[in-house]
């Protein structure tokens, strides 16, 4: 079976842990720049990737890479690629792009030149002039990047954090692969309590949940690339077999999700069951000021609500300040807390062990990690 070259794109910053969990997949070829991580694999992979990664946006085949600052050049190094190995007679396929520093910087022009030489590379396998498509769905990309041409297409569909479990949401939920990125970031593991009371929607413990059972995150839903002919059927069905026999079905975990808001616990709660994970994860309406953990040693993960979120950023800080106390009596516990408050270790009353950049969206936030003893190993 021939070799693929695939491309996980990535939030900002989370590229290592991207490659983290491509390299734990068994893919050892993996190159990370800003936003992707690309690797080398074969046909039946795509589902698994798919199926795996927790913490990548999307999953892209890529078809080739070339210098192009002229339409003309753009058009033959498009058209010499091989479109008709993948693209169906009746494939439905469109073309996204984006263009940074580059002498083509017309979007829509590189999207039009694309596809008119990808039509023409197709006319000349099946021998049409008229394409009905209405067959498998083919998202082209083609990205400009300082004159070179990236041309790839999308195996994902839909972006890899729609995991089908999110029923309902609070304003300004995390992004579950971004969530997903909070936890693998931290020092939690499957033994030890996880926190969060600031669950909201209950990302941050569903992924941890998820993690914990070793639960494939798009085990249940469908990705574009699973109508395309090219990739056996037989592929796509080993690939969810192994994902349903992965799953860890008796451990225990202890994971509780906290809210002040009662609609918001309501909410965490029915995600939680969409996914078969309300049985692992205790939830409770309570102030974050209030928590009272009884185990000595555990783990903390929130994104408390930002200024711009809560009415006012006095409010934020405030909030800062009240859990700074609470959160530092728990000498034993680690603490993982986001925000986009670039004071924030001052309010906190603490500054972290260790500070991340990230991009939450378009907001750049701060991953602020405080570290506990490590706890003592059980005989």
């Amino acid at each position: 079976m021939s070799q693929i070259e695939l491309i996980a794109t990535s939030t900002f910053g989370l590229e290592a842990v991207v490659k983290r969990e491509v390299l734990k997949l068994g893919y050892s070829d993996a190159a990370v720049e800003n936003g992707k991580i690309t690797f080398k694999a074969e046909e039946k992979d795509i589902p698994r990737v798919n199926l795996w990664l927790r913490t990548a946006d999307r999953v892209l085949l890529k078809m080739g890479e070339f210098k192009a600052v002229t339409f003309e050049e753009l058009f033959q190094g498009t058209k010499a690629l091989p479109w008709d190995e993948w693209i169906t007679e009746d494939g439905e396929f469109t073309v996204e792009g984006k263009s940074v520093d580059s002498k083509l910087f017309s979007i829509s022009d590189c999207q039009a030149i694309v596809k008119k030489a990808v039509v023409e590379k197709l006319k000349g396998k099946y021998h049409t002039e008229w394409f009905k498509e209405t067959g498998a769905k083919f998202t082209i990309r083609v990205s400009m990047l300082k004159d070179i041409a990236t041309l790839t297409i999308d195996t994902s569909g839909e972006g890899l954090h729609k995991r089908g479990y999110r029923i309902n949401s609070v304003e300004a939920a995390l992004k579950q692969t971004f969530a997903a990125g909070l936890v693998q970031l931290s020092y939690w593991n499957s033994d030890r309590v996880l926190m969060d009371p600031f669950c909201g929607s209950g990302t941050i413990p569903i992924e941890a949940a998820m993690i914990g059972k070793n639960i494939a995150p798009g085990i249940q839903r469908s990705f574009a690339s699973d109508e395309w002919p090219r990739i056996k059927k037989e592929y796509w069905k080993e690939a969810r077999v192994e994902a349903k026999k992965a799953i860890l079905q008796d451990k225990k975990l202890h994971i509780v999700a906290s809210d002040i808001d009662k609609e918001a616990v309501k909410i965490a709660r029915g995600n939680a069951y969409e996914f078969g994970l309300d049985d692992c994860i205790t939830f409770i309406e309570k102030d974050a000021r209030d928590i009272a953990p009884k185990e000595k040693y555990g783990v903390i993960i929130c994104n408390p609500p930002y200024g711009e979120r809560m009415g006012s950023v006095k409010e934020s800080e405030q909030l800062y300040t009240d859990i700074g106390r609470i959160f530092r009596q728990l000498d034993t516990w680690s603490v993982y807390i986001l925000s986009s408050n670039e004071h924030f270790e001052r309010f906190y009353g603490k500054n972290a062990d260790r500070k991340r950049k990230l991009y939450n969206g378009r907001i750049k936030v701060d991953y602020y990690q405080y570290y506990g003893p490590r706890p003592p190993k059980r005989d």
